[in-house]
């Protein structure tokens, strides 16, 4: 291969190892470092003996992962308050034309999934999305992780199973978060305390991440009483200075970025069930904001 065909081959998979590392590890920066190393391996790899650049690619980025992923555990870092995975743009772009494929991406690296992949080791972890995420056959996880491929499927059941049991059976109808989005923010901006209970689940949650680096609930919040009076009182002591609102599809469904004239200031995203607002996500660590485009 030319110097030119192995960056144009990179860059061809790059946006399939990024989805990942991602989905692997949560943050955003972790997952471009990956992608980085990958590069660097990739272009000093011997390609003759390389058949298939692709797999070899995930191959490659997948160890990487879990090697960070083992990391970060070991280190075993303290987090003020609840954590919540970096937001991340989905626009899987003409990379995935089939939409139920395209449904599947933006469930494998939504925020409540992508909490729930946190409680599993890194070697379930990568089972569980190159499977689940990216369709891979068992044979191929196995060959890529250098595992027998019955403990590959043994792996991947109980990561189905552990997944399955925790993760809430939210909507995605991407038209129907949008619209209650943009309810929730006119009754919050109007003070309208009826409208805004009129669109939460009298068991929603609101979960704040700020890393102790912003004011945020430190603690999960739960019913409709409770999370709509705190919006509420959010709203009325206007605490962003100099505020805007943009939308953007984040982690596979809209989400709303609040804005302090040209600075990240929030993220908030929804849940819904039956139509209500199950969960409210509000990511306010500035560390996880400066990917975000303003």
């Amino acid at each position: 291969m030319t110097t030119d065909t192995v960056t144009d081959v990179f860059q061809e998979h790059r946006p399939v190892l990024l989805g990942v590392a991602y989905r692997m590890l949560g943050r955003v920066a972790d997952a471009e470092d990956v992608v980085q190393e990958a590069w660097l391996r990739w272009s000093a790899a011997d390609r003759s003996e390389v058949r298939e650049p692709r797999a070899y690619l995930v191959r490659v980025t997948t160890r990487l992962a879990i090697d960070r992923l083992r990391q970060v555990k070991a280190r075993g870092e303290t987090y003020v308050g609840p954590w919540l995975p970096e937001p991340y743009v989905t626009d899987f772009g003409d990379t995935v034309p089939d939409t139920a494929e395209r449904a599947v991406l933006a469930d494998t690296v939504s925020l409540a999934v992508l909490v729930v992949l946190e409680s599993l080791s890194p070697l379930e972890r990568a089972v569980f999305v190159l499977r689940e995420a990216f369709g891979y056959p068992y044979a191929d996880i196995a060959a890529m992780l250098e595992r027998a491929e019955p403990a590959v499927r043994q792996l991947a059941g109980r990561a189905r199973r552990h997944v399955e049991e925790r993760r809430p059976r939210y909507e995605v109808d991407p038209a129907q978060r949008r619209d209650l989005t943009e309810r929730f923010l006119a009754a919050a901006g109007d003070g309208d305390l009826e409208g805004l209970m009129s669109l939460l689940a009298p068991d929603v949650r609101l979960v704040g991440d700020s890393g102790g680096k912003s004011k945020a609930p430190v603690r999960v919040m739960e019913s409709a009483d409770k999370v709509g009076r705190f919006v509420l009182g959010v709203a009325r002591k206007g605490a962003v200075p100099d505020v805007s609102f943009r939308y953007l599809e984040l982690n596979g469904g809209p989400a709303l970025l609040i804005l302090s004239g040209d600075k990240p200031d929030s993220v908030v995203q929804l849940d819904v069930v039956d139509g209500l607002i199950q969960s409210v996500y509000i990511i306010r660590n500035p560390d996880k904001l400066g990917s975000l485009p303003v």
